[in-house]
């Protein structure tokens, strides 16, 4: 033994009465307690001697460790991470779990530290081993903060952070919402459109968020419109018009997804031909005006671009004039039907009153 270690044990007269208490009742906590208050003034290596021997004792007590871990963390706290204060403190972690691996606050307080160690494989896997170890009426309590650390390594290690969220809604499946947030934020649109459309055809479900079947309905369509080359296994078609036929209330909204989702897609004659079955098919003005509004901003959305095109382009000024004259026919003959269609859907109405 060194003269270090000779120091830590050496016992002072204030220590006789407390050190004669623990000879007595070696398993008695409340001793051993009394004794680290009194020392509490003392350097953190007297401190932790004092708990190991404790420890020793009473390798079982909950309030033992807890305090002693506690204390560890604040101290390795100051230190850089990747000190050797942070390795000593995790490992008092592992002999911990040895006998406290049914203690969900004992798995928490760890897993906590590990993460602002900025370990990724090795908070994981301690996850892991908690989930493993606990009742599943306590998983909720890792759940917690196993879905932080996914979300915030989710760009980082994507796939690994899928799974964990994979694993947690077959805990959890009435947070699956939460699950879609995560994927529409790292970029995995496809899946996303996935667990919506689960959960829109399960009539069971209840968002957590309070959201009503249209809403979630809306939120896919969204998806679909705006990620149209990124989802391969839904077939946005089919699913909008399948909104447009449940939706009564809200035809003119699905129509204009519809369309813009061609648009999206490049395909600029189907997304008229769906701008003119609309028009053809809704029954309201406040449908028909949404529609006429949203095919006229993309006609002119088209004609600007192919303006500013022609206005770049090296061809002659006559054949840019004719270019121009065209496209602005065009655009005026597509404003004229609209509002000749506007002035019938009016009239009809009307007639029906």
């Amino acid at each position: 033994m060194d003269n270090e270690e000779e120091d830590l044990i050496m016992i002072e007269e204030q220590d006789r009465p407390y050190e004669e208490d623990i000879i007595r009742n070696p398993h008695n906590v409340k001793s051993w307690l009394r004794y680290i208050e009194m020392k509490s003034k003392s350097p953190p290596k007297v401190l932790y001697m004092l708990y190991e021997r404790a420890l020793k004792q009473l390798p079982g007590s909950y309030k033992l460790w807890y305090r002693y871990l506690r204390l560890r963390r604040i101290h390795a706290r100051r230190m850089c991470p990747g000190s050797l204060m942070h390795e000593e403190t995790n490992n008092a972690h592992e002999r911990a779990l040895v006998t406290m691996h049914k203690m969900p606050r004992i798995w928490t307080d760890y897993l906590l530290f590990l993460m602002s160690q900025g370990f990724i494989t090795r908070t994981r896997r301690t996850f892991d081993r908690a989930l493993k170890a606990l009742p599943i009426t306590q998983h909720d309590r890792i759940w917690t903060f196993y879905l932080r650390f996914a979300d915030k390594h989710g760009s980082d290690i994507n796939e690994t952070c899928v799974r964990i969220y994979r694993r947690y809604v077959r805990f959890a499946p009435d947070d699956m919402e939460r699950f879609v947030e995560f994927l529409m934020r790292n970029g995995n649109a496809n899946e996303a459109s996935m667990k919506l459309a689960e959960i829109i055809n399960d009539d069971s479900f209840i968002s957590r968020q309070g959201k009503s079947k249209f809403q979630l309905w809306q939120q896919l369509c969204s998806l679909l419109v705006k990620n149209p080359k990124k989802i391969s296994s839904l077939k946005p078609d089919p699913i909008i018009r399948q909104g447009i036929h449940r939706y009564t209330d809200q035809v003119g909204l699905l129509w204009n997804s519809l369309a813009d989702y061609h648009h999206r897609c490049g395909n600029l004659p189907r997304a008229r031909d769906v701008y003119a079955e609309a028009l053809a098919t809704v029954m309201t003005v406040r449908d028909f005006t949404q529609v006429f509004d949203a095919y006229a901003e993309f006609e002119e959305s088209i004609a600007k671009a192919r303006m500013e095109a022609l206005t770049q382009s090296e061809e002659s000024t006559a054949e840019g004039e004719f270019s121009l004259d065209r496209v602005e026919r065009n655009r005026t003959q597509g404003e004229s039907a609209c509002t000749a269609a506007l002035a019938i859907v009016i009239h009809l109405s009307e007639t029906r009153k």
